[in-house]
């Protein structure tokens, strides 16, 4: 491989079930995922936080990605919420009040479960300034095992969701051949003054605060896996010498949802990424995926 582009063995099989229809598509689970952006001191530029997914992990094992996860159906429910209102979130991702408010809370809990960075604080003007100490690690501990909800920790917390720290910037939606989908929500926000990272999550085995152009060159190197959607939102932070001016640039970013489209051509599969032409894999044709591997 000349890169690292993720790409799982099982993936060719999969690709000609889906063509031939002996495949069916599993519904896609909403998601959302956080670019965490800081700038370096000393004007070394814009530094974006990654993590190495676990290569236990059954989806994009040793791949790496930035702190996210799938929607609680519980964070549809009430919160203490500050910024833009749900409306005018919903016309931004695309989709009702209810379902951005469950898409935004998705990005700050993940945030914080799996970098230990709260994008919240005790009024719509304030933002929690440390997020260290026992006390803290247990309330994570008690989100990511889904024995807390999202609003009762802010709540018993006496914090509001500071949702205008959070900049849209991108929609992809895992392939169809995919036996886990999800629809994930990419944001963009500022690392809080005075909050710092933490390795909390079981799901990865390493984090790094990376410079875009950097993990960019790894990946292309073969250095670096990374999945379609990570590399190509890395590389539209290449643009930008600063956080500040990265979350500025949200606002421009395009949420049409991308999906991978499979289609037979003569003799092969050919797998793309409408806009995302890097990505285009050629696939022969070949023996059929083995029965217990079907979908139904």
């Amino acid at each position: 491989m000349a890169n690292g582009q993720w790409y799982p063995p099982e993936w060719p099989a999969r690709i000609r079930a889906l063509a031939s229809g002996e495949l069916t598509p599993a519904t896609p689970r909403r998601a959302a995922t956080v670019m965490l952006l800081r700038d370096e001191p000393g004007g070394m530029g814009l530094r974006v936080h990654m993590l190495r997914r676990r290569a236990s992990m059954a989806f994009a094992g040793g791949a790496y990605a930035y702190p996210g996860g799938g929607v609680d159906p519980r964070d549809e429910g009430p919160v203490r919420w500050a910024g833009p209102s749900l409306d005018s979130w919903g016309e931004r991702l695309g989709v009702s009040p209810a379902e951005a408010q469950a898409v935004v809370c998705a990005a700050v809990r993940e945030t914080f479960e799996e970098a230990g960075v709260l994008l919240a604080g005790p009024g719509p003007d304030s933002v929690v300034a440390d997020t260290t100490g026992e006390a803290w690690a247990a309330d994570r501990a008690a989100l990511e095992a889904h024995e807390l909800s999202f609003a009762d920790f802010l709540d018993r917390r006496g914090l509001v969701l500071r949702s205008d720290l959070l900049a849209a910037w991108a929609r992809w939606i895992t392939p169809e051949f995919e036996p886990r989908r999800y629809d994930t929500w990419f944001f963009a926000a500022v690392l809080p003054a005075g909050q710092v990272t933490v390795e909390t999550s079981g799901e990865a085995d390493r984090t790094e605060w990376a410079r875009p152009a950097d993990a960019a060159a790894r990946y292309d190197r073969g250095e670096l896996l990374m999945m379609p959607p990570t590399i190509a939102t890395l590389r539209a932070l290449l643009p930008y010498a600063s956080a500040a001016e990265a979350l500025a640039g949200a606002a421009e970013q395009d949420l049409t949802p991308v999906v991978a489209e499979a289609e037979l051509r003569g003799e092969e599969v050919v797998l793309t990424w409408p806009g995302h032409e890097e990505f285009t894999k050629h696939v022969p044709t070949g023996p059929r995926i083995p029965r217990q591997g079907r979908q139904s």
